[in-house]
């Protein structure tokens, strides 16, 4: 049997630190696709998941759950709960300025998510091993001090560019190309630990 990758950063790991060209504390954190299901504003029935930069290595974001986001009736699918907070952590990625691909992801639903309710989720990163990027979040109701519903955590592994570059659409690049945010995100400043 295969031994699975732990979220859980191990012994001496490092909290890397902000990125000088992270976006600004309060800076809303644009989306990198517009059709991604997950933080897309043109997708018609996605999460629209809004996040902001935090101070340090943190991030707040949020998401409204629709008809289209339903499990069982009335409540959130935990699938699409768990696709929230990998976007959502996925997110922390800008912080560095580094792109990265899920490794691992862990969710633990503690409470229903009503249909109309909105998710307020808090994601932090906790440490960094060469390319290995360790994460953790809550998702509250109720406001951003509420009941904890949800928690998550992720390992996400630092890749080229070229990994999403190379196997991107063509309306991908045109969106990238027309997008001063992301432009400045795919640069070739990028810093890849080995």
């Amino acid at each position: 049997m295969s031994r699975v990758a732990s979220t859980i950063p191990p012994e001496g790991s490092t909290v890397p630190p902000r990125h000088p060209k992270a976006p600004e504390a309060g800076t809303r954190i644009p989306s990198h696709f517009g059709h991604c299901f997950g933080c897309g504003e043109l997708h018609p029935t996605g999460l629209h998941l809004v996040a902001h930069a935090g101070v340090g290595l943190d991030i707040t974001a949020e998401f409204t759950v629709t008809e289209n986001h339903q499990g069982a009736p009335g409540l959130a699918h935990g699938g699409l709960l768990s696709l929230a907070f990998d976007e959502a952590l996925g997110k922390l990625m800008w912080l560095l300025r580094a792109p990265a691909v899920t490794a691992r992801l862990e969710t633990d639903f503690l409470k229903p998510v009503p249909m109309g309710s909105t998710l307020f989720i808090s994601a932090r990163i906790t440490g960094q091993v060469n390319r290995k990027v360790y994460c953790e979040a809550v998702g509250r109701l109720e406001g951003p001090e509420g009941v904890i519903a949800v928690r998550a955590a992720a390992l996400y592994v630092i890749v080229p560019m070229s990994h999403f570059l190379e196997n991107a659409p063509k309306e991908y690049i045109e969106h990238i190309s027309k997008t001063p945010e992301i432009l400045a995100f795919v640069d070739s400043e990028f810093e890849i630990n080995p």
